[in-house]
């Protein structure tokens, strides 16, 4: 018996040693199709600092304590950090499958048994002639044990996949952080935009309400027909409509900031209604390699996770294919009195095996359907590899394509004010009429809102290019791949 309870507890040993379904191994940069190079990358190595903090290059204060806010109190972030906790309790749960299970259990109470009466009652409905009954006490203690031993892996398998989606939700976590930063910075740029485009068309404004005074003087002088005066009324109202019209996108922008830092509209961003200058970004950026990227960008790291935990399950599928062993005990003792409970003590010990002999196709189809769901699991990844490396390329373009605007803006914006302080002292003079005028103060004033503009899109493609370079979660108190 002993040699038999020995070769016994060996063979479930070096089942248990064992696990059904594949062992996960990441996909090769080579199967995801990855180049070795960004096609106008530097290839210069990133900075983890730089990356982790990336909006303080911007070098806006402002800007820099309302990313703090919203990392602290943005809904999402909170929503995501919930995740993440649920997602940790899961794996806790499945690491207690793996051990044995104990419960306990104790009764007591009296118990009353009347004496035999013969059947005869009073009137009352008592019994006659025996009288009265019997009390009796019980008590009673019991502990159960319960082991199910993992012979093919399925409790592992199911554990594996558990930490893989506890990874993931990490890097979720950071994703959502990553993208809050993002949008804040787009929201802030938009609304300093804005208050640059309303500071341009008050300045016009002004200037065209003294060019409409202007052509009035003389057109009561006798200079000039009253064609100068109307045309100087209609440019000095279309510029009026344009102020209405940018109001509200400062507002917008400035209502988004306040909800993405977890605040209501209004009071929350009162300070910000004060213009400032648009940001203006570094113009040394490190892109580093397509693999860097990977590696940084949480979206692409969650995927992988996500195809991790994919291929456990087939495992956990496929042990169910298998047999099953449980091991059960349980030790008691009842008594009539108290003192005496632990006089008498029984127990035993029970193995029990289960294998399902006809399911209908049910846990072979399981099996099918988990390998399916991991070829998913590996198409969604290689999809947000090309994402990511489609976002990082589409970034340096729209960079590279803003600071070229931005460059040429400036000269025309250069060109434009001179001709037109030439023009408004040649109309003042006489020698030039009012539509010339006119034409050169609408170039003036469509080079500095595209100058303006061009800024903002600068500012637009830094962010966007960190974002998608993988920046903005480095400096996580709870970095995902430290779990």
């Amino acid at each position: 018996m002993r040699y038999r309870l020995a070769w016994i507890s060996g063979t479930a040993l070096t089942l248990s040693a064992c696990a059904a379904g594949p062992d996960y191994r990441a996909p090769h940069m080579g199967a995801l199709g990855v180049p070795a190079a960004y096609s106008a990358g530097d290839g210069a190595a990133l900075s983890e600092a730089e990356l982790g903090q990336w909006w303080t290059r911007l070098d806006d204060p402002a800007l820099s304590a309302l990313i703090d806010q919203a990392v602290a109190n943005n809904l999402d972030v909170v929503q995501a950090q919930a995740r993440l906790r649920q997602a940790r309790e899961s794996l806790i749960q499945s690491n207690a499958s793996l051990l044995p299970q104990l419960s306990g259990s104790a009764t007591g109470g009296r118990n009353y048994s009347s004496q035999d009466a013969g059947g005869r009652l009073d009137a009352n409905g008592n019994p006659i002639g025996g009288g009265g009954g019997n009390w009796s006490s019980s008590y009673s203690a019991r502990i159960n044990a319960s082991w199910q031993l993992d012979l093919f892996g399925e409790l592992r398998r199911g554990r594996e996949a558990a930490r893989a989606d506890l990874e993931a939700s990490g890097f979720d976590l950071a994703t959502v952080r990553m993208t809050v930063i993002s949008e804040l910075v787009n929201n802030y740029v938009q609304a300093r935009l804005a208050q640059a485009q309303l500071k341009v068309a008050r300045e016009t404004q002004a200037v065209q309400r003294d060019n409409y005074q202007i052509a009035s003087w003389r057109l009561q002088a006798g200079l000039v027909s009253s064609l100068d005066e109307q045309q100087a009324r209609a440019q000095l109202a279309q510029t009026n409509a344009t102020i209405p019209q940018l109001e509200p996108s400062l507002k917008g922008s400035l209502n988004r900031i306040a909800v993405l830092t977890g605040q209501a509209p209004g009071d929350a961003t009162r300070t910000l209604e004060t213009p400032a200058p648009i940001p203006q970004p570094p113009t040394d950026i490190a892109t580093g390699i397509p693999a860097d990227t990977l590696r940084q960008r949480p979206d692409v790291r969650s995927a992988e996770r996500a195809l991790a935990a994919a291929s456990a399950r087939i495992g956990v599928a496929q042990a169910q294919l298998y047999p099953s062993l449980g091991i059960s005990g349980n030790i008691g003792t009842t008594s009539n009195a108290f003192s005496q409970l632990f006089d008498l003590i029984t127990g035993g010990v029970f193995a029990n095996v289960a294998q399902t002999i006809f399911d209908g196709g049910r846990l072979d189809s399981q099996v099918r359907a988990q390998k399916a769901a991991t070829d998913a699991a590996f198409a969604a990844y290689k999809q947000s590899v090309l994402t990511a490396l489609e976002d990082v390329e589409n970034a340096m373009a729209s960079l590279a394509s803003a600071r070229a605007r931005k460059a040429e803006f400036a000269v025309a914006y250069d060109a434009s004010n001179n001709a037109a302080i030439l023009a408004r002292s040649q109309y003042q003079a006489g020698l030039i009429d009012f539509q010339t005028l006119s034409n050169s103060e609408n170039t003036l004033l469509n080079a500095r809102n595209s100058l303006a503009s061009a800024q903002a899109d600068e500012a637009l493609a830094i962010a966007q290019l960190y974002n998608a370079l993988g920046g903005g979660w480095q400096s996580m108190d709870d970095r995902p791949d430290e779990q």
